[in-house]
């Protein structure tokens, strides 16, 4: 029986539930999807961060899950911005998850693999030689960056003036890095979901209202003819927190 098929059967057909315990949140994330996986969070009000950055929006145990998911991912995808904003550095997992990868034959913790039309990358994400971040960039910035001689992090080409998010996820693939969870921002999550790249989507909804919502006229045109309709997996509360992850 599958994590899915558990939570089906004990929720019935609402699939809501409380949690009490880290271990049991996991569970239910256990299985990714051979493609991206999106991880997000809004405040109640529709807002993907606050003040820029989504650290006021989370708590404890939304940070926990995203750990969660890293320990599952073969590679961790998002954008140059929010690596910046978030000063993103190398991925830090527990000795728990550690042993885990080990089983499955995977010894090193998931790179983080930005994608960037500049090329410039966090300091503190290239300041682990034994965990050099990914750069995927244009053909022509990658050019740029090989006549700077910096080697401290591999490089992807996805395209030639622009970076093709498709292109970018088939790399990944080709490198044998199938499983990406994808933390965002905004704007590479719409490039994905625009380009039908996303296999599945974890949303935790925070009960904070922000008063910093984008305003819906100013948002570039969606390149989807209709929003795609995704299957509810699980509804999962926890501290006035909810969890919800929608599968294709």
């Amino acid at each position: 029986m599958t994590t899915s098929d558990r939570c089906r059967q004990q929720s019935g057909t609402t699939r809501l539930r409380s949690i009490t315990s880290i271990d049991e949140l996991a569970s239910f994330y256990a299985e990714p999807p051979d493609g991206v996986r999106a991880n997000m969070i809004y405040s109640a009000d529709g807002a993907a961060a606050f003040d820029g950055r989504t650290g006021p929006l989370s708590s404890e145990t939304d940070r926990e899950l995203l750990r969660i998911l890293r320990g599952f991912a073969d590679v961790v995808l998002v954008g140059a911005a929010t690596a910046r904003t978030e000063n993103y550095g190398p991925v830090q997992l527990s000795d728990a998850q550690h042993a885990t990868r080990r089983r499955c034959g995977r010894f090193k913790p998931p790179p983080v693999a930005v994608i960037s039309r500049t090329g410039e990358l966090p300091t503190r994400l290239v300041s682990d030689p034994s965990q050099p971040p990914l750069l995927i960039t244009s053909a022509e910035t990658a050019a740029r960056h090989d006549r700077t001689g910096d080697q401290r992090c591999g490089v992807l080409v996805a395209g030639e003036r622009s970076v093709d998010v498709v292109t970018a996820v088939a790399l990944l693939r080709h490198h044998g890095l199938s499983r990406v969870l994808c933390e965002g921002g905004p704007t590479l999550l719409d490039e994905l979901v625009g380009a039908d790249a996303v296999q599945e989507v974890c949303v935790t909804l925070a009960p904070k209202p922000a008063a910093s919502a984008p305003v819906g006229h100013r948002q570039p045109p969606s390149p989807l003819a209709l929003p795609a309709t995704l299957r509810l997996e699980h509804a999962l509360v926890h501290d006035d927190y909810l969890f919800l992850k929608y599968c294709r």
